[in-house]
């Protein structure tokens, strides 16, 4: 069996998405509470995508926090970002997102980077996901940074893949 992160590692890769968050103001967070306090399948509201607006002010939040990590700290938040694609890989999900192999990797990234409480009411309850929102930066994050400062790409030891349809028992 493969490496899995450790409750540790998942531990620091959210409290970053959440820190990250937090440095973008009060507005996102205005946002994400909506996003994760909506009934499941009210995805005709265009509100659900206000969140965009924000990514890229969160991800260059996010890669200051991460200015200063090693080699293998980034490799442990990539292993947690791989573990959590991987984790919202599944058939049921993807009804509720949409989207080509790679759209989906993309959604799944946008839950990801939406933070721990959108992430878990996704995996509880599908239809909270919404359709083709999504967060491509998210999916590789750590492992291109890990690659822009060391020059490769970390070895996760994982054994499992955050691609589309590559978790057998979610489809």
């Amino acid at each position: 069996m493969g490496r899995v992160p450790t409750a540790d590692e998942e531990a620091r890769f959210w409290g970053l998405v959440e820190s990250a968050w937090a440095m973008c103001g009060p507005e996102p967070a205005h946002v994400r509470r909506a996003l994760v306090g909506r009934e499941p399948l009210a995805n005709d509201d265009d509100d659900l995508y206000a969140l965009d607006a924000w990514l890229d002010r969160f991800l260059a939040q996010l890669r200051g926090l991460c200015a200063d990590l090693s080699s293998a700290e980034l490799t442990d938040m990539d292993r947690v970002v791989e573990r959590k694609l991987y984790d919202l890989d599944r058939q049921d999900i993807h009804e509720h997102t949409d989207g080509s192999d790679d759209g989906f990797l993309y959604c799944r990234g946008f839950i990801v980077a939406a933070g721990q409480e959108f992430y878990n009411a996704v995996l509880a309850v599908p239809a909270m996901a919404v359709m083709d929102a999504e967060c491509e930066a998210m999916c590789y994050f750590f492992a291109h940074l890990h690659d822009e400062r060391f020059g490769d790409y970390p070895d996760t030891g994982s054994g499992i893949s955050r691609e589309s349809g590559g978790n057998p028992d979610g489809w």
